[in-house]
């Protein structure tokens, strides 16, 4: 019961309205049009909690199911580039303790763990000095970092 799970939820095509958005952002801020598409993933990381509480909280907490697409672990294999950004230690990270309250209420648990990360996956002939300036225009080193792609063995 202590290992971590993975799941991570984008929103449909016609519901991805922040990723459309974003993408026409940052090719005006950045001044380029090497970006092609830009995806969304809400990832969020799970410890302590049972098969059956996961199960009941992938389909109305951590994803929309009606607007959502779920992947488990892994993102499929993409030719693209990904972001992953996180809030620093001691930050206070609304999403992740909103799904931790919603879960311990739903199935009657102690509160899980639970690390939450934006994962931007971006498509185009993106050079080097492209990445470096979209990660300094989507992470506030105030209150965020870029987080690691591989999953944590826990999150005590």
């Amino acid at each position: 019961m202590s290992r971590v799970r993975r799941i991570y939820a984008e929103k449909r095509p016609g519901y991805d309205v922040a990723a459309r958005q974003l993408c026409q952002e940052l090719r005006e801020a950045l001044g380029t049009d090497a970006i092609a598409r830009v995806r969304l993933f809400q990832r969020y990381d799970v410890e302590g909690l049972s098969d059956a509480a996961f199960e009941s909280a992938r389909g109305i907490i951590f994803s929309e199911p009606n607007a959502d697409v779920l992947y488990d672990e892994n993102l499929p294999q993409m030719d693209a580039h990904l972001l992953a950004v996180e809030y620093l230690p001691g930050q206070y990270d609304q999403r992740a303790d909103s799904a931790a309250q919603c879960i311990q209420l739903m199935a009657g648990v102690d509160r899980p763990l639970i690390a939450y990360a934006k994962v931007y996956l971006l498509e185009g002939e993106l050079s080097s000095a492209d990445l470096d300036k979209i990660r300094d225009y989507l992470i506030n080193p105030v209150e965020s970092r870029q987080a690691a792609m591989d999953k944590p063995e826990t999150l005590v």
